[in-house]
């Protein structure tokens, strides 16, 4: 019998507020702030394990509902389990389905085939990359009593403090022993 887990990459359906499928996740899950962060953070978090196919597709429409996407990943049945068996391919949601597949481009690039990463468009050449905002509104600060000094002048810089004086050594003999 085949066993799946589900799994949760925080990402959010298109036609949803993040705000708002946020809220209904923290809903279902009955999570609080903290929990929400380590959810939405973009890394693999697998919400159950275990489940039949049945199980798992309940989880991920009541996902879907709430407004973010999930897959349903099948799960190794036992670890006797042969290595040279092929791994059937995460079932994903159908939204999710629609990322073409990249081919590394060498070795190096394959070693992170598996990871799955946003796909965030490139601005275009030229864009502003800052967001918006308003020019902040100067302080009100009276300056009238400051002026600047013109310039080679001293700014009252600490001295170095004078050397001290030698020691009275008057009163001192020295004596011959013979």
């Amino acid at each position: 019998m085949a066993v799946f887990e589900v799994v949760f990459h925080g990402q959010v359906r298109a036609d949803v507020a993040p705000e708002q499928a946020r809220a209904r996740i923290g809903q279902l899950f009955q999570v609080g702030d903290r929990q929400l962060e380590m959810l939405f953070s973009g890394r693999r978090i697998v919400i159950k394990q275990g489940l039949d196919q049945a199980a798992a597709e309940k989880y991920r429409q009541a996902i879907e509902r709430a407004g973010a996407l999930c897959d349903i990943c099948p799960m190794a049945d036992s670890p006797a389990e042969p290595s040279s068996a092929a791994t059937p391919p995460p079932v994903a949601s159908p939204q999710r389905q629609q990322r073409a597949a990249v081919q590394p481009r060498d070795e190096y690039m394959a070693a992170f085939k598996d990871v799955d990463a946003p796909d965030l468009p490139i601005a275009p050449l030229g864009a502003d990359m800052q967001d918006s905002y308003a020019d902040p509104a100067p302080p009100d600060l009276d300056l009238s009593a400051l002026s600047l000094a013109p310039p080679g002048s001293d700014l009252e810089q600490v001295r170095a403090p004078p050397p001290p004086a030698a020691p009275d050594t008057g009163h001192l003999r020295l004596a011959d022993e013979g």
